[in-house]
């Protein structure tokens, strides 16, 4: 692991461009390597954009696929490269909502595309958060992520088994609280609300945090500028009554956002993931290979 960090250390000194390309490269070489991964992305492509011709899906899991390699390696930007670089190279629209993050608990809700860490380090650079962590396996890697992610205000990094308390008082303090919303965590939490028309355990926290603590909901997505110029981090406006008085309406809306903003930018999602791994009672594994005759 300490040889892989002194790569990424070292290749994040060359141009984006350059580095844009070597990630895309290596991600081609995985979509043909990694056939589990590439079993999952296609077959949530299938499920979720039906309309697409096979040839359309397959060309989008393999964009994927490179996309999401090329940000592994410009992890090490975001991780080592200069403030004044970053500020370069992160095109943010309109801006980082620090008046209204002042003003009222702030939930930022930032869904799974392969550039969200451009999206937490967009706010760290103006204001501290406080996010849900997952140790990472190798105690090297895990200790640079905590580095690159804390490097410019504290962060408050929270394990996802301390529960709700410690991010309440987080925003309550006025501390942003920066979530992803769209993983198959299980069904502990979660309802089976339509993602692309498929049930999909999904978190309810968003809209119970939102309604214990009175917090508005800031969705924030990171994509890729053109020509390899760098990354566009987006804050949309508040979700409208949210949660109101109906919780899974509330998460039928958010998924319906999400899902809006995916088609914008198909590739850049985060396919990879079994989204569809928890089924309702009765439903069958989608991931499930077929048998080979």
């Amino acid at each position: 692991m300490k040889l892989l960090l002194g790569v990424m250390w070292l290749l994040h000194w060359l141009p984006l461009p350059l580095l844009g390309r070597l990630g895309e490269a290596i991600g081609s070489v995985l979509f043909v390597l990694l056939r589990s991964r590439r079993h999952i992305t296609l077959t949530n492509l299938r499920l979720c954009l039906p309309d697409l011709s096979q040839t359309e899906r397959t060309t989008i899991a393999k964009q994927h696929f490179q996309a999401y390699a090329r940000s592994v390696l410009e992890r090490g930007i975001l991780w080592w490269a200069s403030e004044a670089r970053l500020r370069r190279l992160i095109q943010v629209v309109p801006q980082v909502p620090l008046d209204a993050i002042a003003a009222r608990p702030t939930i930022l809700l930032c869904p799974h595309f392969v550039s969200l860490d451009v999206a937490g380090v967009a706010v760290m650079l103006e204001s501290s958060l406080c996010s849900i962590y997952t140790p990472q396996r190798n105690r090297q890697f895990d200790a640079a992520l905590r580095r690159g992610r804390s490097r410019f205000r504290p962060v408050q990094l929270f394990a996802r088994s301390a529960g709700v308390k410690p991010i309440i008082r987080a925003l309550r303090q006025r501390v942003p609280f920066f979530m992803l919303p769209d993983m198959d965590f299980g069904a502990r939490d979660a309802e089976f609300i339509p993602f692309f028309g498929i049930p999909a355990a999904t978190l309810t926290a968003p809209a119970r945090i939102a309604e214990i603590t009175g917090a508005q909901v800031i969705p924030v997505i990171a994509t890729y500028l053109q020509h390899y110029q760098g990354w566009k981090v987006t804050f949309y406006p508040a979700l409208e009554n949210f949660p109101g008085d109906d919780l899974i309406a509330a998460t039928r809306a958010m998924n319906t956002f999400i899902e809006q903003r995916i088609l914008e930018a198909p590739a850049e999602y985060f396919w990879a993931h079994k989204r569809f791994k928890t089924r309702p009672p009765g439903l069958p594994n989608v991931y499930a290979l077929a048998p080979q005759n």
